[in-house]
């Protein structure tokens, strides 16, 4: 009698491993094709960008040619497209960015103590205006810029304009739509003070004016002028991916405030050599604007439409976020930054500290709803399974590693 036999185990064919390459090609080709779209949908709308480009090309260049800073440096740098194409797509990452000015200028409270001081402010003369509502320009922006350094969630922003790994006479235009919110807690307080609306356009556009100069690859020092308004060996010392320039020279226009807030950083016998951060960030326009939005729950675009489904939910969701953030700004304080603080222990090489804001976010959130599918704004369980990443939820490795 035949013994019965196990059967034999099925064997499946061994499938030769899939080369990435095909689908790393298709997806550079959607994101480029994808910024390709907003460049021609904002030349379409606006064809400034077309002599801007032209325009600082002849006016910067020269001088870059002339006394560089980094000679090494090819006019035909790495990812200048990608620059260039932030230039020809200004007037639309300016729309997006209005979206977002207005709201931030409303919850910044600026406004409060601009109303306070009306009454003085309309009493004053016009050069008296003119003096105070710059000195309370440059200090304003200068917390305000501060805060989108060390306070996680707004680093998220302004990390692409820190990015660049090359400061030359297009790479200032690098900046993520929202990140220009910075502007509204100053703008608002000068129009809320009465301080004259043109005055204000004015202050407004010789600060981005004057960051284009900043970041130009020329090697003047200009020792004479280092504590009295800002140079490119200033800013640039603020880009250097130096340890020890970690939060540092965040004034616009006058050093002062650094000088007074203990973040002035200019040493006399070195000069900055290399830029960027340490964290991770895709390549490309696109793989910049969805930067911020890392470790959130794929679906993350349908929370606005959430929002307005359940729009209480929503209010409550948000004032949590901007409670965290107030707390995060009063835990910024008027410390010097722990990277500026040669005392202090050194700052960590790999932050595991999660985002106080999204955190907020998440609190209640948590058991707010039982699924994902009931509930509005269901923004705390999106972010809260979110696979937080070391190099997104805080700030990158090392550099403008938050106080706290």
């Amino acid at each position: 009698m035949a013994l019965a036999t196990a059967p034999s185990p099925a064997r499946h064919p061994i499938r030769p491993p899939v080369d990435p390459r095909p689908a790393a090609r298709r997806r550079r080709r959607r994101t480029a094709g994808v910024a390709a779209l907003i460049v021609a949908a904002s030349l379409a709308y606006d064809r400034a960008g077309l002599f801007l480009v032209p325009l600082l090309f002849v006016l910067i260049v020269p001088f870059e040619k002339r006394f560089p800073r980094h000679p090494e440096q090819k006019l035909r740098r790495p990812q200048l497209g990608t620059d260039l194409g932030y230039v020809l797509a200004q007037p639309a990452t300016t729309f997006i960015g209005a979206l977002v000015l207005v709201p931030v200028g409303l919850v910044s409270l600026a406004w409060l103590p601009g109303l306070a001081v009306r009454p003085l402010v309309v009493m004053m003369p016009l050069w008296l205006q003119v003096v105070l509502g710059f000195l309370a320009f440059d200090l304003i922006i200068y917390w305000a810029h501060r805060w989108s350094h060390e306070i996680p969630f707004l680093w998220r922003f302004h990390a692409v304009h820190h990015s660049t790994e090359t400061l030359d006479w297009v790479s200032g235009f690098r900046n993520h739509p929202f990140d220009g919110a910075i502007i509204a807690p100053p703008v608002v307080f000068l129009l809320a003070a009465g301080f004259p609306l043109e005055f204000t356009g004015i202050v407004a556009f010789l600060q981005i004016a004057t960051g284009l100069f900043l970041h130009a690859n020329v090697r003047w020092r200009l020792r004479p002028l280092h504590r009295i308004v800002i140079t490119p060996e200033f800013h640039h010392w603020h880009h250097a991916n130096d340890p020890e320039a970690i939060n540092s020279n965040y004034s616009v226009f006058l050093p002062a405030w650094d000088l007074f807030f203990r973040t002035y950083f200019m040493p006399a016998d070195r000069r900055p050599e290399v830029y960027g951060i340490d964290e991770p960030m895709a390549p490309g326009m696109v793989g910049h604007f969805l930067h911020p939005f890392r470790g959130i729950r794929s679906d993350w675009w349908r929370l606005p439409f959430r929002a307005i489904r359940h729009p209480w939910r929503a209010i409550r969701a948000l004032g949590r976020g901007l409670r965290h953030l107030a707390e995060e700004i009063r835990r910024v304080g008027w410390r010097r930054p722990a990277a500026m603080d040669r005392s202090a222990e050194p700052v960590d090489r790999q932050p595991t500290r999660v985002d106080p804001l999204v955190e907020g976010l998440a609190e209640g959130h948590r058991g707010a709803t039982t699924s994902r599918t009931r509930g509005g704004l269901d923004a705390g369980a999106a972010l809260a399974d979110a696979p937080h990443e070391p190099g997104v939820v805080g700030v990158g490795p090392e550099h403008h590693r938050p106080v706290g």
